[in-house]
């Protein structure tokens, strides 16, 4: 029988709800992945990866680039060792083996969203709508490219980004010169990783591209080297 974990439960679990926040700070955070409900190891999100925690003292829905992830035992005394085992194997003879061993991983804050706010109404009860169409305090509110006011608190929820959510929040480009200001990740390949799943989403928008590419060239000041490897690792 496997071990249980008291602080994760696998009922009434949202849809891409895949961790929670367990040390944060101003520029990112680092978060645990929830148990599986198998006998299986937590799925560990890819490098560059959009991920979304909400900061409920401020309502600010907040957006990150995961840039490293690791597994590793849930103490600091017992050291993972190897068993000569596949993965059926294991199940079969070690199952405790998946309760001892946690996947964490750490997230670059990029931008954050503010709190969705009620739709105006006109004096016989409709939705005021904007010249463009759009109702006021629409469903998506206005998304900054800069680091919050706070990050979210620690124990809350961590969600995959839905991919119009990226989508959007790429309109604006000013989160690759985030991505290339950090000190304790591989910028260039986490930048390439991040636009290539960006343009994958776009499905091929050269266009997107293009204008991507230009804002690297400005951002690197014509550090053509560094230009060209971050775009050849840019592929459908």
């Amino acid at each position: 029988m496997r071990l249980p974990l008291p602080q994760f439960s696998t009922q009434n679990r949202q849809p891409g709800h895949i961790a929670e926040v367990i040390e944060t700070s101003t520029t990112e955070f680092l978060a645990q992945c929830l148990e599986p409900e198998d006998l299986s190891f937590a799925v560990m999100p890819p490098f560059g990866s959009w991920v979304k925690a909400f900061d409920e003292e401020s309502g600010n829905q907040i957006y990150a680039v995961v840039y490293h992830a690791t597994t590793s035992p849930i103490d600091s005394v017992h050291r993972a060792r190897a068993l000569g085992l596949s993965l059926q194997e294991l199940r079969e003879q070690q199952p405790q083996i998946f309760a001892m061993l946690k996947t964490e991983f750490r997230a670059a804050i990029v931008g954050f969203q503010l709190p969705e706010t009620a739709p105006s109404k006109n004096k016989n009860g409709s939705k005021r709508s904007n010249d463009n169409g759009s109702v006021n305090g629409s469903l998506f509110s206005t998304q900054y490219q800069h680091l919050p006011p706070r990050p979210p608190q620690v124990h809350q929820a961590v969600y995959y980004c839905e991919p119009e959510e990226i989508i959007q929040f790429s309109e604006q480009l000013d989160f690759l010169r985030t991505l290339l200001q950090l000190n304790s990740a591989p910028v260039d390949a986490l930048t390439a990783a991040t636009i290539r799943e960006i343009y994958q989403l776009r499905q091929a928008d050269r266009t997107w591209l293009v204008q991507a590419g230009r804002s690297l060239s400005l951002l690197l000041k014509d550090d053509y080297d560094r230009l060209r490897v971050i775009l050849s690792q840019i592929h459908l």
